[in-house]
Formats: structure tokens, C-alpha cells, sequence
């Protein structure tokens, strides 16, 4: 057998425990407004539409937390439209915590499937791309999207605004997380945050998604709430005191804008990394050693080189096992 990091079932849950009850989102099923699990509300004055989606990833239970909470509180917009969706409910209602990472999707990544041309080729049928469609007329529709998700490693909170200056502009704004990566999407399709216009330099849309932290861990959906309010309150959707102060975190001072330059892609089932990575270790010097792939090295391809997300549970050959960022300092 080859010599590489691999993950059980058990190993998942004794790694990281199941720290948050999954809320049951079914009385939401009927949403509001004609599509299933999808809520929008139009304050009848000008403004933009927002929207903050969750669960694009059925088993990300941060964000489904967030929107549950929203609308249960009864929340409504001062200005413009609010709307909040469940996006991948089908994947979600699959969650069996004895196989924790298996509802990720039901057919498809949800969020590789966000190309006009992917979208309207009948042809093409999965559970995800029947949702995408179903939910595409309203984000055509939509100004400015955030995208809730959580991530497989215990990695700290950050932000992916995509290649675009005017993503960077509103990361900025936003202010959290602190780790901001800059990246050109994957190879394995286009994501939501980079659909159509948000991925138009000349449009005013925008988008962002941010990874919450791990999976499971309770501080996520601390950090969901945080950014949730903070990017309602950007776009002066509320006002401070419409939520409650706990959603409210300090800010960092510092914000790290990390550009990603290039992935590192498993040939075989013969990778392995240098140390237990979890994501956004910094190497101060080009030439640090950080895997073997089929027995050779991989080395850090410049200074202050920040690793994007490694992971190798869903190690498979093709398969992109972490991403090497440059540090903008």
C-alpha cells in the first residue's frame, strides 16, 4: 500500500467531533415565494438585493443555522429585497452523522455547476442542476450574494473573493474574516460567487463566500452570524440593533490577502503531506518541503508561500489536494 494520509469515517468523527445540532429545515420547505426553501422579502423601498445563501454543501450546517435563525427572528429588510436560501435542502435532509462527509452533495457539487452554458443544456440532469435552475432566476436577480460554507480541516475562518478587484474592494469592506484568498475558481466548474455578473469586472454585482471554519465545530456558526450581520448591515439591509449584540464579533486589525498562484494536484493515491496541515501555514522560505507526490518532493514555489485548504480526504488522482497562495505583504 502506498505510503499516504488517508481519513475513516471514524477518523473523521474523532478528529472532529459533531459539535452543533443539524436544526430540521423541513417547516421551511414552502419558502415563501414559490420555490421550495427559498425566502424573500421586498422592503417596497430602493435599495439592493441581497442575498445570503446556505447549504450549498448538504452536510455545511453553519450557514443553515444563520438563515434559520433569520427567519425565526422575523427579520426584514429596511431598504431593498432579503433573500435567504437553503440552497442544497435535498443533500442537507441526507445527513447521517455516522457518515459525516457523504451528504456533501446528492449527484453533483452544487457548486461547480454555474455556467450559462452547463445550465441550459437540458440535456444534463442531476438533483443539483435541477436546484441551480430552479433557484437562477432569482440570483439573476440578486446584486450582492453571500455564500455560507465550512470546510473539511480545522482551518481558520476566511473569505474567498474570487480574481476580480472588485471582490477584493468588497472583502475589504466586509472586514471579516481576517484571511482573504484571491483565487480564479476550479477547474472542476464554475462556482456560485463567480457566476455571470458577479464574475463581470464591468458589472456593479458582486459576491463573496466565505469559509465559516470547520465543518462541525461550534465557532463556525459564531463566525456565520458575525459575517451574516456584517454584510446585511454593508449593505444597509438592517441596522445594528436589528439582530442580537452575540452575533457581533470584534474585528481583527490585520487582514491577510493571500493570491492563489497554482494547485497541487494529485497524480495517484501516492500523496502525502510533510506535516498535518489544516490550512493557511505560512512558509517564510521558498524551497520548504510540504508533500511528496508518487515519492518526489514539492517544495513551496516562492517566499511567503500560504497553503490554501489543504486536504486529502477526497483524495483521488486528479484530484486538487491544496493550493499554494502568495502572501501579499
Amino acid at each position: 500500500m502506498s505510503n499516504h494520509d488517508t481519513h475513516s469515517i471514524s477518523d473523521t468523527l474523532s478528529e472532529y467531533p459533531i459539535e452543533i445540532d443539524f436544526p430540521d429545515i423541513t417547516p421551511y420547505a414552502d419558502g415563501n415565494s414559490g420555490v421550495p426553501y427559498l425566502y424573500t422579502f421586498d422592503s417596497g423601498k430602493a435599495g439592493p438585493h441581497v442575498m445570503i445563501n446556505v447549504i450549498v454543501h448538504g452536510n455545511e450546517v453553519c450557514g443553515a443555522i444563520v438563515v434559520k435563525e433569520l427567519i425565526d427572528l422575523g427579520i426584514a429588510p429596511r431598504q431593498g429585497r432579503l433573500t435567504l436560501s437553503f440552497a442544497n435542502a435535498a443533500a442537507y435532509l441526507n445527513f447521517d452523522p455516522n457518515q459525516p462527509d457523504a451528504s456533501r452533495f446528492v449527484d453533483q457539487d452544487l457548486n461547480r455547476v454555474w455556467t450559462k452554458e452547463i445550465l441550459d443544456d437540458l440535456g444534463r440532469d442531476s438533483s443539483e442542476l435541477r436546484r441551480a435552475r430552479e433557484l437562477r432566476p432569482i440570483i439573476d436577480k440578486v446584486d450582492f450574494l453571500l455564500d455560507l460554507h465550512s470546510m473539511h480541516e480545522k482551518c481558520p475562518p476566511l473569505c474567498v473573493c474570487g480574481p476580480l478587484d472588485k471582490g477584493l474592494a468588497l472583502a475589504r469592506e466586509q472586514r471579516s474574516p481576517a484571511w482573504v484568498i484571491r483565487d480564479e475558481g476550479h477547474p472542476e466548474g464554475c462556482r456560485l460567487r463567480d457566476y455571470d455578473d458577479f464574475g463581470d469586472p464591468d458589472s456593479e454585482k458582486n459576491a463573496l463566500l466565505v469559509e465559516c471554519g470547520q465543518h462541525w465545530e461550534a465557532s463556525a456558526v459564531t463566525v456565520a452570524r458575525d459575517v451574516t450581520a456584517r454584510f446585511l448591515l454593508l449593505h444597509h439591509v438592517i441596522q445594528e440593533d436589528d439582530l442580537p449584540a452575540s452575533w457581533y464579533q470584534p474585528v481583527e486589525p490585520t487582514m491577510n490577502i493571500v493570491k492563489v498562484t497554482e494547485p497541487v494536484v494529485a497524480s495517484s493515491m501516492d500523496f502525502r503531506f510533510a506535516a498535518p496541515y489544516t490550512g493557511l501555514e505560512t512558509f517564510a522560505e521558498k524551497g520548504s518541503l510540504i508533500a511528496w507526490r508518487d515519492g518526489k518532493e514539492i517544495r513551496t514555489p516562492y517566499d511567503n508561500c500560504v497553503l490554501v485548504m489543504p486536504s486529502l480526504r477526497q483524495l483521488r488522482p486528479g484530484v486538487t489536494v491544496v493550493r499554494f497562495g502568495e502572501l501579499c505583504v
